[in-house]
């Protein structure tokens, strides 16, 4: 049985455990992740969490769980303390690039050496992210990288991952935090992990004005930028800009005049 199969089966039967009709949040813990294998006979993933995780980043929910969202609605998977997890509707969980925005040309500055041994998508989209300066561009604010792959807690969520966390001061001297999620491959933006980030940011920086960014390759050199803001209605999409790398001698005179009328 393959890993996609495996992973469904638990997932299932982990929900539907615990989903009452009319239910918008069906709570679990990791635990009941193995007792579910071990009811089913299924040889438990290394790796318990692991089960979690591709449903809330890489893979779609089974459809016996998608057809109890109420209309209009999706199941996200929400942290909800330590080794506890709850299924909760949303009408927005995952983010993707728009397919009719325009593009932006950046001579790219990523070192042949860094683009030849990337090990992964991720690692790949960090490294261009901080050798082309595109958070600095993005914001409009002086950035500076200060820690990657931060693993910290956040208050009522429990433990966090923060893909890059940088630092930045704008013209006036304000000081601003700003927490990157970064995507590549079948990986994709969720919802979930920029509330997580401001929850942390909340919470270790209270002082810095938060601007949270989400980073998904569209393709091996064009970039999606994501900042999301705060409101009513949940985190939403603030802006969004594409920046696609290229040989200094591929951005032509004509392109650099188109770019000085753009409004933003």
């Amino acid at each position: 049985m393959s890993t996609k199969n495996v992973y469904t089966r638990i997932i299932e039967q982990v929900f539907l455990n615990n989903f009452k009709p009319g239910s918008r949040e069906v709570s679990f813990e990791r635990r009941e992740i193995i007792d579910v294998a071990n009811e089913l006979g299924i040889k438990l993933p290394k790796n318990v969490g692991d089960v979690v995780y591709s449903f809330r980043y890489r893979a779609e929910l089974p459809d016996s769980i998608k057809s109890k969202a109420p209309s209009g609605t999706e199941w996200i998977i929400r942290p909800a303390g330590q080794a506890k997890y709850k299924f909760q509707v949303s009408k927005f969980a995952s983010i993707i690039p728009s397919q009719m925005l325009a593009e932006t040309k950046i001579p790219n500055s990523t070192p042949g050496v860094i683009e030849r041994y990337s090990l992964s998508d991720e690692q790949a989209l960090l490294a261009k992210l901080r050798y082309n300066r595109l958070i600095d561009t993005f914001t409009g604010i002086t950035c500076y990288s200060l820690q990657s792959h931060l693993r910290t807690t956040a208050p009522g969520i429990g433990q966090v991952e923060i893909d890059e966390l940088y630092v930045g001061i704008d013209k006036r001297g304000a000081h601003y935090v700003i927490p990157v999620q970064a995507k590549g491959g079948n990986d994709k933006l969720g919802i979930v992990q920029i509330e997580q980030d401001v929850a942390v940011c909340s919470a270790k920086f209270p002082f810095l004005i938060c601007r949270p960014i989400g980073a998904q390759f569209i393709s091996h050199d064009l970039i999606a930028l994501f900042e999301f803001e705060a409101t009513r209605q949940g985190m939403k999409v603030l802006s969004e800009k594409h920046y696609r790398l290229v040989p200094p001698e591929d951005l032509t005179d004509e392109e650099l005049k188109q770019y000085k009328s753009r409004r933003n």
